[in-house]
C-alpha cells in the first residue's frame, strides 16, 4: 500500500512541479522554493528534487532579465521614473494573498484532531469577515478551503488508522495541484481585471451593465459555487468520498424548498371582516360603507376636524398653525396657499415660495440638489423642463392644498407602547406626500419641537446638497407624483403599530425550524411578491431616505414611496416593537444600489388587492441593534432581544399557520450595522420557525452565505434539533448552543473575532453530543 502511494504520489509531484516551471510570475517560483519542503507523516514519500527544478527555474528567469537590461531604459515606453502597467507585475498584496495561499498547500506532518479543528476554523472566521467587505475573490477563496472543513469534522466521529494516513497524504498531493492550478488561473484572472479597471472610462459606464440589486453587494455569482459545492453537507457520513465531491460542480442559484411551494397572499389568506373603525384600535378615515372596487375611496367625516394636541399630527390646515407677520399672528395655512398658487419658472422661485412659510430657516436651508434635479431635465429635454414647471408643480400644489378636503380626520400618533392602526386612502397618503414635498408640516424643522423622537417629514434634506444621489431619488418621487396626479389612485393602505406584550420563552419552545428556501439571485420586492416581506429598517423608519441614506430600506421607500407617509406620524421604534404596512403600490424601478443606485423607469403593479382594496403586499419595518464590537451581538440579551424583535414582526398570534405567507427577508442588520449574516439568518429562521411561517432568504449574491445557511438550516431540520428544549431532542436545542457558544468561545476572546465561528461550534456540538448511529442520518 506504501508503494502504491509512494508512485501515485510521485507523479502528481512531478505534475504539480512542472506547472509550477509553467508559470509566468518568477515570484511563484521563489517563493515555493522559500517555503515547500514537503513529506508525509505516515509515509515514505520524500520529494528531493525540488530545488533542482527551482534553481532552473532562477536561472533562465536571471539570463532573461540580463538580456532585458542590456535594453536602453529611454523611448517610449521605457522613460525613467514613468510607472508602466506590466501585467506580469504583482503588487504586495498579491504578494501576500500568494504567499498566504501557498502555505496551505505544504503537506506537514498530521497534527492531533484538536489542531485541525481550531486551523480550519480560524480560516473559516477569517474569511467570513472578508466576504462581507471584498470583491468576489474572497469568496472563491473561502470556497477552496470548504473540503477541509469535511475532512475536519468527519474526523470526530471516526477514528483514524495508518491506512487512513496513507490516504490522506495522497489526497493532500491532489488537492495541493489543484489548488495550485487555480491560483494560478486566479492570478491571471486578477491581472487582467486590473488592466481593464485601468481602461475603465467611468464608473457610470459600469452601472448601465448592471440591472439587479444582486450585483451590487460582495460575494460570488452562483457560478463561484462550482468550487464551494464539495463543501455542502460538511456533516454527512465520513465515509462518503471527498473525490466524488470535488468533482460535482453544477451551477446552483437556489437551495432548500422550491419556492413556488412557499404560502404566498392572497391565496393563503383567510377572508377579512368587514372594514370599519374602532376607537382606540383602528382610526379608518374613509367611508367604509361606499368602498367599492376601482372608486376612489370618499373621505370620512365630510368636514374637516381640527385637532392640536400631543396625541395627533399637527396638521398645516389647522386654525391653530400661525405665523408671525411684524406686530401680530397670521395663519400659516393662508401664507401656503399664497405662496404655492404663484407660477413656477424656474427652481429658485420654488425655493422662494418653501422659504416664505419657513423664513427662520431661509439661512439653513440649501436647494442645490433640487436645482441640481430642474438644471438636468431641462438640459435632457426641455419638454420635459416645461412640464415639470407648468404642470406636475402645479398639480402638485393643488394636491397639497386639498389637504382640509382629505384628511378631514384627525390623525393619531402611533406613539411608542401602542398596538394601532391606521387606515387611510391612497389620495389623501398622495396629498400628506406632497405638503412634505413643499415642506408644510409645522413644528417638523427641528429636533428640538415636541416631534424629537420621530423621523423628518419634510423634504428639506432631500434638497440640499449636489450629490447625485439626491438627483436620483427626486426622480424616483417626481415618477411617484407624476402618476398619483395624472391619475387618482383609489386603494387603501393601513398602517399598524405592532408591540409585543410578552418576550417569547425561547428556552422551553419546542418549535421545529419550518422550511427554507435561500436564493444568492432576485430581490425580496420581485420575488418575494405576496409574502411578508421584511424592511431592514432604522429606528426611525425610512432611515435616511429624505436625506442621504441609499441602501436597502430607503430603496424600497423610494420606489414604494407611500411607505414614507409612516414617518409623519410613527414614533422611534423601541425594542419590542414593529411597524406593518399593507397595501403600498409599487411606482417605480430601478438599477443599482446605494451610490450607484438609479432610477430606470416608471413600473406598472399589478399586484392583487384584497377585500379592503389593498395591495397584496405585506412590508413589516424591524429595526435591528448596531454593533461596534463584533462579538457583543453573541451576548445572550442581544439575542434575546434580536429574537423577539424579529418575532414581532413575524407573529400574528390570531391566525393559523397555514394562513401566514412565507417570510421575504436577507441579510437583516448586517453592513453597516456590524451584523453577523451567519448569525441574523439564523435568529430569522427561529423566530419565523416560532411565528409558523417558512422562510425564503436572498444572501442578494453572497453564494457562500447560501450555501452555509442552507447546511445548517438542513443539519438542524435533519436531526429534529429545536428552537429550544423539547422533549424530541434530548441532548441539544439552538437557544442554548447559542449561549454556550458566548460562553465558552465569544467571553474568552481577545480579539476582534472569535478563532470558532458560530455553525463550527454548532456542527461540532451536536456532532459530539449525538450518538455515533445518529450522526449518520
Amino acid at each position: 500500500m506504501a508503494e502504491k502511494a509512494s508512485c501515485s504520489q510521485k507523479q502528481l509531484s512531478e505534475t504539480f512541479f512542472r506547472r509550477i516551471c509553467m508559470s509566468r510570475n518568477k515570484l511563484s517560483a521563489v517563493l515555493i522554493k522559500s517555503h515547500l519542503s514537503l513529506n508525509f507523516s505516515g509515509s515514505s514519500l520524500h520529494l528531493e528534487n525540488i530545488n533542482n527544478v527551482i534553481v532552473d527555474k532562477e536561472r533562465r528567469e536571471e539570463n532573461r532579465e540580463k538580456q532585458m537590461d542590456i535594453k536602453p531604459k529611454t523611448g517610449a515606453g521605457g522613460l525613467r521614473g514613468v510607472k508602466i502597467n506590466n501585467p506580469n507585475r504583482i503588487s504586495p498584496r498579491q504578494q501576500k494573498k500568494l504567499k498566504n495561499t501557498l502555505d496551505r498547500w505544504l503537506v506537514k506532518p498530521q497534527k492531533n484532531s484538536d489542531e485541525v479543528d481550531q486551523n480550519q476554523e480560524n480560516v473559516e472566521m477569517t474569511d467570513e469577515s472578508v466576504v462581507q467587505s471584498t470583491s468576489a475573490q474572497s469568496v472563491d477563496c473561502q470556497n477552496a478551503e470548504q473540503p477541509a472543513a469535511v475532512s475536519d469534522l468527519d474526523e470526530e466521529t471516526q477514528p483514524l488508522t495508518p491506512q487512513d494516513l496513507e490516504e490522506d497524504a495522497l489526497q493532500s498531493t491532489r488537492t495541493a495541484v489543484d489548488e495550485f492550478n487555480e491560483m494560478l488561473t486566479s492570478d491571471d484572472g486578477d491581472l487582467d481585471e486590473q488592466e481593464m479597471e485601468t481602461s475603465s472610462k467611468s464608473a457610470e459606464f459600469s452601472v448601465k451593465h448592471h440591472g439587479k440589486i444582486t450585483d451590487f453587494f460582495p460575494g460570488g455569482s452562483s457560478s463561484s459555487l462550482s468550487s464551494s459545492f464539495a463543501a455542502k453537507r460538511r456533516w454527512s457520513d465520513p465515509k462518503e468520498p471527498d473525490v466524488e465531491k470535488e468533482t460535482e460542480k453544477p451551477s446552483v442559484t437556489w437551495l432548500g424548498v422550491p419556492i413556488s411551494e412557499l404560502r404566498r397572499m392572497p391565496e393563503c389568506g383567510r377572508p377579512l371582516h368587514p372594514l370599519k373603525d374602532v376607537p382606540g384600535h383602528h382610526t379608518v378615515m374613509i367611508r367604509t360603507d361606499l368602498l367599492q372596487k376601482g372608486r376612489v375611496p370618499v373621505p370620512y367625516p365630510t368636514k374637516f376636524r381640527d385637532s392640536w394636541d400631543d396625541i395627533h399630527v399637527k396638521m398645516p390646515c389647522s386654525s391653530r398653525n400661525l405665523f408671525p407677520v411684524k406686530d401680530e399672528n397670521k395663519s400659516r395655512w393662508e401664507l401656503i396657499e399664497e405662496a404655492l398658487t404663484k407660477k413656477f419658472a424656474s427652481p429658485l422661485d420654488l425655493k422662494d415660495a418653501i422659504l416664505r412659510y419657513n423664513a427662520s430657516n431661509a439661512k439653513k436651508w440649501d436647494f442645490t440638489a433640487l436645482n441640481l434635479y430642474c438644471t438636468k431635465v431641462n438640459a435632457l429635454d426641455p419638454d420635459a423642463a416645461e412640464h415639470l414647471f407648468g404642470s406636475l408643480l402645479p398639480d402638485m400644489v393643488q394636491l397639497a392644498l386639498r389637504a382640509s378636503e382629505l384628511c378631514t380626520k384627525p390623525l393619531p400618533l402611533l406613539k411608542g407602547g401602542m398596538n394601532h392602526s391606521i387606515t387611510m386612502s391612497q389620495e389623501q397618503v398622495a396629498c400628506l406626500l406632497a405638503n412634505a414635498f413643499f415642506c408644510t408640516f409645522p413644528r417638523r424643522n427641528s429636533r428640538k419641537t415636541e416631534y424629537y423622537n420621530y423621523p423628518d417629514i419634510n423634504f428639506f434634506r432631500l434638497f440640499e446638497g449636489s450629490s447625485l444621489k439626491k438627483i436620483e431619488k427626486l426622480k424616483t418621487l417626481m415618477c411617484y407624483f407624476t402618476s398619483v396626479t395624472e391619475q387618482r389612485p383609489n386603494g387603501l393602505v393601513t398602517f399598524t403599530r405592532k408591540c409585543l406584550e410578552r418576550p417569547v420563552d425561547w428556552k422551553s419552545s419546542q418549535t421545529q425550524l419550518t422550511r427554507l428556501h435561500i436564493t444568492c439571485e432576485g430581490t425580496i420586492e420581485d420575488d418575494g411578491h405576496g409574502m411578508l416581506q421584511v424592511d431592514f429598517a432604522n429606528q426611525f423608519v425610512g432611515g435616511g431616505v429624505t436625506s442621504t441614506g441609499l441602501v436597502q430600506e430607503e430603496i424600497r421607500f423610494l420606489i414604494n414611496p407611500e411607505l414614507i407617509v409612516s414617518r409623519l406620524f410613527t414614533e422611534a421604534l423601541d425594542h419590542n416593537e414593529c411597524l406593518i404596512i399593507t397595501g403600498t403600490q409599487q411606482y417605480s424601478k430601478y438599477t443599482g444600489y446605494a451610490h450607484t443606485y438609479q432610477w430606470s423607469g416608471s413600473h406598472q403593479d399589478i399586484t392583487p388587492r384584497d377585500d379592503w382594496q389593498r395591495r397584496c403586499t405585506e412590508i413589516v419595518a424591524i429595526d435591528a441593534l448596531q454593533f461596534r464590537r463584533f462579538l457583543d451581538q453573541f451576548q445572550p440579551e442581544k439575542i434575546n432581544r434580536e429574537l423577539n424583535k424579529a418575532y414581532c414582526g413575524f407573529a400574528r398570534p390570531a391566525e393559523k399557520s397555514e394562513n401566514l405567507a412565507a417570510v421575504a427577508t436577507g441579510n437583516w442588520g448586517c453592513g453597516v450595522f456590524g451584523g453577523d449574516t451567519r448569525l441574523k439568518a439564523l435568529l430569522q429562521m427561529l423566530a419565523a420557525a416560532e411565528a409558523g411561517r417558512d422562510v425564503a432568504y436572498f444572501t442578494f449574491g453572497d453564494s457562500q452565505l447560501m450555501t452555509d445557511v442552507h447546511d445548517m438550516h438542513a443539519f438542524l431540520t435533519q436531526r429534529k434539533i429545536s428552537v429550544g428544549k423539547s422533549l424530541i431532542s434530548l441532548t441539544c436545542d439552538v437557544y442554548d448552543l447559542l449561549g454556550q457558544y458566548y460562553s465558552s468561545v465569544c467571553k474568552s476572546c481577545l480579539g476582534r473575532r472569535p478563532d470558532v465561528s458560530l455553525y463550527s461550534f454548532i456542527y461540532r456540538q451536536v456532532s459530539s453530543s449525538l450518538a455515533p448511529a445518529d450522526s449518520d442520518i
